[in-house]
C-alpha cells in the first residue's frame, strides 16, 4: 500500500515526529477507515494525534483534524463514549482557534450530534443537528 510505504520512508529520512511523518501516519489511518480496519486505523490515528500533540500542540488544527478523525474511527468501533470526549475536544477545539462558523468547526458538531444521537441522547443531538444545519445555511 502507498500510504504504508510513505509513512515508513518518511519514519526512516524525517524521523517519527517529523510533521510530514505524522501526515502520513494520519492519511494511512483514513485509508485504513475507508477499508474497515478500524483497529490499525485507531493505532495509527492515535500515534498521529499523540505526536501532534506534541510537536504542534494541543489546539493546532492539524491536531484537532487528528481529534475528530479518532473520534470516526471510534464512532464505527461503536466506542461511543470515548467518541463523544474526542468529538467535543475537537468541537471545542474548532471553536476556539476556527470559530463557530467554520467549516471544520460545523463538521465537528455534525459528528457530535450523530455520536450522541447513537447513545440515545436526542435532545441535545437535535440541537446540534440543528446548529449545523444553521450554519451551513448562513
Amino acid at each position: 500500500m502507498l500510504h504504508r510505504r510513505a509513512l515508513e520512508l518518511r519514519d526512516e529520512v524525517l524521523g517519527p515526529d517529523h510533521p510530514d511523518t505524522l501526515t502520513s501516519a494520519n492519511n494511512l489511518a483514513l485509508v485504513l477507515q475507508r477499508q474497515g480496519k478500524y483497529e490499525e486505523s485507531e493505532t495509527m490515528n492515535r500515534r498521529a494525534l499523540e505526536g501532534r500533540e506534541r510537536i504542534l500542540g494541543p489546539g493546532h488544527p492539524d491536531t484537532l483534524s487528528s481529534v475528530s478523525h479518532l473520534a470516526m474511527v471510534l464512532h464505527y468501533q461503536e466506542k461511543y463514549g470515548e467518541s463523544e470526549t474526542m468529538d467535543r475536544r475537537a468541537l471545542e477545539g474548532r471553536e476556539k482557534i476556527l470559530g463557530a462558523e467554520h467549516p471544520d468547526t460545523l463538521i465537528s458538531v455534525g459528528n457530535l450530534a450523530l455520536t450522541l444521537h447513537r447513545q440515545g441522547k436526542y435532545d441535545e443531538s437535535e440541537r446540534m443537528d440543528r446548529r449545523a444545519l444553521e450554519g451551513r445555511e448562513k
